[in-house]
């Protein structure tokens, strides 16, 4: 039950798609070992997981659950975000989106 409980208190997600260009997927997630760690670590980040397609292996999902929108926008404030995923990863990928989702129910 604490588990329900806590889901229903925090209030804010994002699922980010990554597609790597071909020839970067290697760097891709290596960048995304390195990432991860430090994002979890993140004032107000639950959870972070970052996922590769069974089919396609330069298609990357990150699943990410921060307590409140702030965090999330604190995330992206943060020098890991801004090296590691501004300044290495944009530029190795054919297409990048990321969509927010609320808790429904």
């Amino acid at each position: 039950m604490q588990l329900c409980e806590e889901v229903e208190s925090v209030s804010y997600f994002i699922v980010a798609r990554w597609v790597a260009i071909p020839e970067n997927q290697a760097e891709i997630e290596e960048i995304l070992r390195e990432l991860v760690p430090q994002c979890r670590a993140e004032p107000g980040c639950i959870s972070f997981v970052a996922h590769q397609s069974a089919e396609r292996a330069n298609e990357f999902l990150l699943y990410e659950h921060y307590r409140e929108e702030d965090d999330f926008a604190n995330h992206q404030l943060t020098p890991h975000f801004k090296e590691l995923v501004l300044r290495r990863a944009v530029p190795l990928l054919a297409s990048r989106e990321r969509l927010p989702y609320r808790v429904l129910v």
